[in-house]
């Protein structure tokens, strides 16, 4: 197989009429380019020079050799440049997993900024409930996940993944614009434990938190209505059917008015909250991942300012 180097060298040589300019244009020495050269010349069997005692002209074989290894070497330049752009995490690939109400409020900000800074990069976008994001990342079918748990219903992520935090998600009590509680000066969960419930599928994390947060006020929410949607869950508490526990991130996408909103406080004072992270392998040779994790952290600041900056419309209440 020939020696692309030695191509290289062939076409600066042709290029630049002697083997002394096409050193310097190298950043070869004379000799070393003569001994390429000589090299090529053993490799194909061709006379490539006409050497004289102070010149060697290329030969109409050297020009042909030398005119079909120019296509060759700007394409081998051009992997070059893309390995160097993949290693170097400017271009390539990033499969991204998300929550679905994270994929329309968190996450096209966090590719928006990701992108300005790396336009060649590509987002794939795949959406599922933590469970299935942490198979996927396992899997290798996505290279970031994000996720997120409820502190009243705990979980740890795998001791194999990084997570980084990204923002606390306060939980509002969601009610219709008309309900008894919302020109109250106080109010307490257990004064809702007649209501009836909208609330996320039962196996989800948010439905065990809903019966947490109502067992610790001394009661069991009567749901009614299930739903992993939130726009549906506020169309639903609009309509007067119900009330909901909805995540302040869900409202950053503006599902519409309608509805009043009240901050929840927990059995232990703080907040009622759910906490996002973002998840990936510590092992991932995805170059890309750190560029997402730290687009995504970004975006989150952002967003987490916006969350707090939104003040509940109705006093706040307590688990206890």
């Amino acid at each position: 197989m020939l020696n692309v180097h030695h191509l290289r060298t062939l076409a600066e040589v042709v290029s630049t009429g002697s083997f002394a300019a096409a050193a310097v244009s190298l950043g070869y020495t004379a000799s070393a380019v003569s001994q390429q050269m000589t090299a090529l010349e053993r490799a194909t069997g061709l006379v490539l020079f006409e050497r004289g005692a102070r010149s060697a002209r290329p030969t109409s074989a050297a020009r042909h050799l030398a005119s079909r290894g120019a296509g060759l070497i700007d394409q081998l330049t051009g992997v070059e440049r893309d390995a160097r752009s993949l290693a170097a995490g400017a271009r390539g690939v990033v499969r991204l997993g998300s929550f679905p109400t994270a994929s329309a409020a968190l996450v096209p900000g966090a590719i928006a900024r990701l992108l300005r800074r790396t336009p060649e990069v590509a987002v794939q976008l795949d959406e599922g409930e933590p469970d299935d994001l942490v198979a996927a990342l396992r899997s290798g079918s996505v290279d970031v996940a994000v996720v997120y748990r409820y502190p009243l219903s705990p979980r740890r992520w795998p001791p194999d993944m990084v997570a980084t935090p990204l923002l606390d998600d306060p939980l509002r009590l969601t009610v219709a614009a008309d309900h008894r509680i919302v020109t109250r000066p106080s109010w307490r969960l257990a004064d809702l434990a007649g209501e009836t419930w909208i609330a996320s599928r039962e196996t989800t994390a948010g439905a065990r938190a809903l019966a947490r947060l109502c067992a610790d006020a001394g009661f069991t929410p009567r749901v009614a209505f299930r739903s992993n949607d939130y726009a549906v869950v506020r169309a639903l508490v609009r309509a007067g059917l119900g009330v909901a526990l909805v995540p302040a991130l869900a409202d950053a996408l503006g599902t519409g008015g309608g509805v009043h909103q009240c901050a929840v406080t927990d059995a232990r004072g703080g907040p009622a909250r759910r906490e996002v992270f973002v998840l990936h392998r510590p092992d991932s040779s995805a170059p890309l991942v750190p560029a997402t994790v730290e687009a995504l952290r970004r975006a989150a600041e952002g967003l987490g300012r916006r969350i707090n900056r939104q003040e509940p419309t109705c006093a706040p209440g307590t688990a206890s």
